[in-house]
């Protein structure tokens, strides 16, 4: 920095004819004034002296931004020719910062920075400088104005103003279609170094898209990405500055990719054969079933057609498109019979409506499924075969004379036979009566043409396939005798074996008029005969419910005070009662007697002797007798037992004593080296070849060395 200072300065000096007065062995920044007598040679011409006033020599100066030094940072030097050294001249500093950040030696013109500077807060400061007689006050040069710049140092990190970004970009595009371009901003200076020198890269991202280094476009690096496998990217995108080099600042930002849907996928139909059964019964221009074609695109590139392939059976439905739900609605355009057809089968066919040409060679964007549709049978009414009859008849004719006949049949599968009746709703169904199995109508009155001319009625023609009449076999019925009878119903089919099942009818007696009008099938009516009104049977009630509510609380009060009684009386005896017949429970058992008192340490200090027996001997102490040779296993025992049975100190309770016997001693004897005499002189050590074939190797090697002789030779 302080080699480009200086080459600065001297090119000034050469353009401008300033003079450079180093006051240092290394460069740096002055600012001098020249002699006002100069002499000036001018090339190409004579010679002459000419008088030229000089001013200021105008030079910038840099400070680092950023200084963190203890010291004050050193600026650069004023000097005027006329400055002799010796103390007579001053220096001034006024205009941006002087005093607050600049400062100046008022005798020798360094200038200092007192603070640390930041260039993107204030790049460059605009001062004024003077040098003044020290006795007379007056200028010694005219005032000049110099800048003091602040030097860029990287001190601030690409930023992503625009962060974080969304895009999108169609699905199946090809490598290198154009994305997002971003863009980084850095603070520090653009015109010096690196510092402001931003390198685009993807951190994360790969291998899907890449981006330009330097220009920071987001393009896409794999071919066909298919957004019905993956639809959402998360891009991170850095940027760092030094020209991405080792050391520079960085920021990252996020780029959401969204890839949008283009019509790359046909319709296609789950299944090949939909089928659909529809009741005979279905009104004409009613939905009778629904189909669908799955389509994975989105949108109006999922926007379906469906036709019904031109061909024979499908001339009685029509099918139109759901806008919501994209399935296609089979509608009914003709009347079904199942008598005549039971089954239609036809074809449909889904397509695309908007369709992209760059995907034709993927195949065609339709398919096709084959819809069959079953007609169920529906119970119908018989149909007659005229809507009305004309009959005529003489008058005074015979009674029970034919006139007619009406004929229904049931057209529905099986033929059900048809049962005929007169509509009782109308008043001549006296006059006439109807064969309910053939139809024929005769005569059941005398009739009288000039009394009556003609008679309008109207037949009821039923099907006996699943129904049953219920008739009465009596005349008269009484609700007090009984208000309701259960007839059990068994219906049965025609088939072999024969399935029945039973079923039970309740038929209740109601109170009538004469004309057949129910007046009343309540419970009120049976008692109201007898004389009883509503308000009497309330009162009955109520009193046989006040009754039994004393009754309940009487018991429960005989119950209560006899529980009393046996409570008082087990309170009185409960503490006198003693129980005998318990085995104990051992340290857990504090119902018969007080067990802290023999857990207490200084009853057992002051009395050593057993309270619940009485010893036969003195304690002694617990010593092991000494054990002859080949003491019986059993003898020891005993002898242990004795001693824990004359123990004052053993608990008034079973408890568990160990007894460590381990056996009798060796044959051997110790072969301890503790109570071993140590000398010097030789040991016989024969006696180890008689203790057996475990001590042969232990007698073998003290048997060696006591034979060894070194003044034997062999």
């Amino acid at each position: 920095m302080l080699t480009r200072n200086c080459l600065s300065l001297l090119l000034w000096v050469l353009f401008d004819g300033g003079l450079l007065t180093p006051l240092h062995p290394q460069p740096q920044q002055t600012l001098e004034a020249e002699p006002r007598d100069n002499v000036v040679p001018v090339p190409g011409r004579r010679s002459s002296v000419q008088r030229v006033k000089r001013g200021w020599v105008w030079n910038q100066f840099f400070v680092l931004e950023e200084y963190m030094g203890s010291e004050p940072q050193y600026v650069g030097k004023l000097h005027s020719d006329l400055d002799k050294g010796v103390g007579t001249v001053k220096y001034t500093l006024s205009g941006d910062g002087a005093g607050t950040v600049f400062t100046i030696d008022e005798t020798t013109g360094d200038i200092h920075a007192i603070r640390s500077l930041d260039r993107e807060e204030k790049p460059f400061y605009t001062l004024r400088a003077q040098a003044v007689d020290v006795d007379t006050k007056k200028p010694l040069e005219p005032e000049s104005e110099f800048i003091i710049k602040v030097q860029d140092i990287n001190d601030n990190e690409p930023k992503f103003l625009d962060g974080p970004y969304v895009a999108s970009v169609p699905e199946m595009s090809p490598v290198g279609a154009y994305v997002l371009q971003v863009k980084a901003t850095d603070a520090d200076d653009p015109t010096y170094g690196n510092s402001a020198r931003v390198v685009y890269s993807i951190l994360q991202g790969q291998p899907y898209f890449s981006i330009d280094p330097k220009t920071g476009v987001i393009r896409t690096a794999l071919p066909n990405m298919d957004r019905e496998v993956k639809e959402q990217y998360q891009v991170l995108i850095q940027a760092k500055d030094m020209g991405g080099q080792l050391g520079g600042l960085a920021g990252t930002t996020t780029v959401n990719i969204t890839l949008t849907d283009v019509n790359d996928n046909p319709p296609r139909f789950p299944k090949s054969i939909f089928h659909l059964k529809v009741p005979e019964s279905s009104h004409v221009g009613s939905a009778i079933g629904r189909i669908r074609a799955v389509d994975p695109d989105f949108g109006k590139n999922a926007e379906i057609e469906y036709n019904i392939v031109p061909g024979d059976g499908g001339n009685l439905f029509d099918i139109t498109t759901d806008e919501n739900t994209q399935e296609g609605v089979i509608k009914l355009k003709k009347p079904l019979d199942f008598e005549t057809k039971k089954a239609y089968t036809f074809k449909v066919e889904a397509s695309n409506l908007h369709l992209d040409h760059r995907f034709h060679s993927v195949g065609p964007f339709k398919d096709t499924a084959t819809v069959k549709i079953n007609v169920l049978d529906m119970d119908e009414p018989p149909v007659f075969s005229k809507p009305m009859y004309t009959m005529e008849v003489y008058e005074d004719t015979p009674v029970g004379t034919i006139i007619g006949a009406v004929t229904a049949q049931d057209l529905d599968a099986g033929s059900s036979s048809v049962r005929y009746f007169i509509d009782w709703k109308n008043d001549v169904d006296s006059y006439f009566t109807i064969d309910a199995t053939e139809g024929t109508i005769a005569t059941n009155e005398l009739l009288d043409r000039e009394s009556t001319a003609q008679y309008n009625f109207s037949i009821i023609a039923s099907k006996v396939n699943n129904t049953a009449g219920i008739e009465t076999e009596r005349n008269g019925y009484s609700r007090r005798q009984q208000e309701l009878y259960f007839l059990p119903v068994v219906i049965e089919d025609s088939s072999y074996p024969v399935q029945s099942s039973t079923n039970t009818m309740t038929i209740r007696v109601c109170r009538c008029d004469s004309d057949g009008t129910i007046l009343s099938c309540n419970v009120e009516a049976i008692f109201l005969p007898v004389g009883l009104s509503t308000g009497a049977l309330i009162a009955i009630l109520l009193c046989i419910v006040i009754l039994l509510v004393i009754v309940v609380l009487y018991v429960a009060l005989r119950r209560q005070k006899k529980k009393d009684t046996l409570m008082t009386s087990k309170e009185d005896i409960r503490d006198n009662v003693i129980h005998y017949d318990d085995e104990g429970g051992g340290e857990e058992d504090t119902q018969a007697f007080d067990i802290g008192a023999l857990r207490n340490p200084k009853v057992i200090e002051d009395n050593k002797m057993r309270r619940d027996i009485k010893p036969d001997t003195l304690c002694f102490p617990r010593q092991r007798p000494p054990v002859e040779d080949n003491t019986d296993i059993r003898d020891f025992i005993n002898q242990r037992l004795q001693e824990n049975d004359v123990d004052p100190t053993a608990p008034p309770y079973d408890s568990l004593a160990t007894y460590a016997y381990e056996g009798n001693g060796s044959v051997a004897e110790s072969l301890s080296s503790i109570e071993s005499l140590t000398t010097e002189a030789d040991q016989d050590y024969d006696y180890l070849s008689d203790w057996g074939p475990r001590f042969k190797i232990l007698a073998d090697m003290f048997g060696e060395e006591e034979s060894y002789n070194p003044d034997k030779v062999t």
